[in-house]
């Protein structure tokens, strides 16, 4: 009897872990809070954290889905030149580039699926969230705006 209850616990857990908005999402990733503060107040995200060459070269690539509140921050951990493609993205995307002290410095909206043309920021940037196509402009992100997350310092 007590096998069974183990069992059972053990098929439960696995399935709470399979669920979307679960901690750990299946790339393995790092997650943790980001928040975003905008004119019309804060903007809260549970993101990614691509922070290895192997991790910011696959980005959000092959993936069919993302939560509204979920995201994916590149840290470069220096301010440099940024650029992006859509290459094997399948859905479109917001990008926005930070400088290191957390402000956003230019953001390209809704970036096409495939598309292998090159979005740039417009000078050095410390990363890049990449957010569902769309979000910026809904939830009125601009830039100027300041994003807390601990790798500006800033913690949400």
């Amino acid at each position: 009897m007590k096998r069974h209850w183990f069992i059972a616990l053990t098929l439960l857990l696995a399935l709470f872990a399979a669920l979307p908005g679960s901690a750990q999402p299946q790339t393995g990733l790092p997650v943790s809070d980001l928040v975003i503060h905008t004119a019309s107040g804060l903007r809260k995200f549970k993101v990614e954290l691509a922070n290895t060459d192997a991790s910011r070269s696959r980005g959000m690539m092959f993936r069919s889905q993302m939560a509204p509140d979920a995201g994916m921050l590149f840290d470069f951990f220096t301010e440099q030149p940024a650029s992006f493609w859509m290459r094997n993205t399948l859905i479109p995307l917001d990008m926005l580039f930070i400088k290191a002290d957390g402000t956003i410095l230019n953001i390209h909206q809704r970036a096409i699926p495939h598309d292998e043309t090159s979005i740039s920021s417009a000078g050095p940037v410390r990363a890049v969230l990449e957010l569902n196509g769309g979000t910026a402009s809904r939830l009125g992100i601009k830039p100027g705006d300041k994003v807390d997350h601990a790798i500006f310092g800033r913690k949400p």
